[in-house]
């Protein structure tokens, strides 16, 4: 009468001959969308990750040791450039005549306290703005179109190589001659210093795109449509970059030439202004303005375009 039903008996001699380890093996708890929902990370969160992998020892001194070295690189630049024009070195290069560092840092504190010095940069940026988006539109159009067409490479490129080599001061009296205005003359000059790397990079990346893929995407039943936008343009995407990179830097080289033309303002102006005044050292702040200028910009050209190619950092 005492005796456990069977289905008691069979439960208590499975849990005895089950292993110890067994029951701490099973989970505690069972998710639940409560639990689920709790697990959910908040945006304050994943910025916290972020910063906290960036803010990484080994990363910080990664990135410390790289710009100590560019910043000693660019100090000891600057060391040489102080001592030749001390001793007015005069050997193959002349230096007699060459502004010191001091004195052309004293004459950038002067200009940065000067509205029309900002007025000469906000013009040049607006000018490389309109020029150079002009270029990336219709260079990626037209690389693009000359990457995966023969006809269309045979009735463009002769183009494209007789004018690329011509260079943009070659331009200033044909400019003037076509365009209405000054400004326009100026943002067309620019704007042709930065089409040609960009078609022929993109051309050249077009071009390259690996035909394993391209039949790969023929087997899964994609079009011709299909193909271009999801294989070919990724595919190019590092050569288009690298072309966004080198047109931008030559859009400023070509800006100087551009602005020749202006009499008002641009920075390209300024520095020509200064050396037909013989002032020796706004040309360099001018030269040094323009480089600087373009580094940054090719810099945002980079950050900008870096999200395009992060399949390319995580197959690494």
């Amino acid at each position: 009468m005492n005796a456990s039903p069977p289905d008691t008996q069979a439960a208590a001699g499975a849990a005895q001959a089950a292993p110890e380890g067994a029951a701490e093996a099973m989970p505690e708890t069972v998710n639940t969308p409560e639990t689920e929902a709790e697990k959910a990370v908040t945006p304050r969160e994943a910025i916290a990750v972020l910063l906290g992998a960036a803010m990484k020892p080994k990363a910080v001194k990664a990135f410390a040791k790289s710009w100590s070295i560019r910043l000693t690189a660019l100090a000891v630049g600057v060391l040489i450039w102080q001592w030749a024009t001390a001793i007015n070195f005069n050997y193959f290069i002349n230096f007699e005549n060459i502004p010191s560092p001091v004195k052309v840092w004293t004459a950038f504190v002067a200009h940065v306290q000067s509205t029309e010095f900002y007025i000469h940069i906000a013009v040049s940026m607006q000018r490389i703005f309109i020029g150079y988006m002009s270029a990336v539109g219709l260079g990626i159009l037209l690389g693009l179109v000359i990457g995966r067409s023969r006809l269309a490479r045979d009735v463009i490129s002769p183009y494209i190589e007789i004018l690329r080599p011509i260079p943009a001061v070659a331009w200033i009296p044909l400019a003037i001659l076509m365009w209405p205005t000054e400004e326009s003359s100026i943002i067309y000059i620019t704007f042709l210093g930065a089409l040609f790397p960009i078609i022929l990079n993109t051309a050249h990346g077009a071009e390259l795109t690996p035909d394993v893929l391209i039949r790969a995407a023929k087997s899964l039943g994609a079009n011709r449509r299909e193909i271009f936008w999801h294989v070919v343009i990724p595919a190019a995407l590092p050569s288009i970059t690298a072309g966004l990179a080198i047109g931008m830097g030559v859009s400023w080289f070509s800006l100087l030439a551009g602005e020749i033309i202006s009499g008002q303002y641009g920075i390209g102006y300024f520095t020509w202004n200064a050396y037909s005044l013989i002032n020796y050292p706004d040309i360099v702040v001018g030269m040094l303005m323009i480089g600087g200028l373009g580094t940054l910009s090719t810099y945002a050209v980079r950050l900008a375009t870096r999200p395009l190619l992060s399949w390319q950092r995580r197959s690494r």
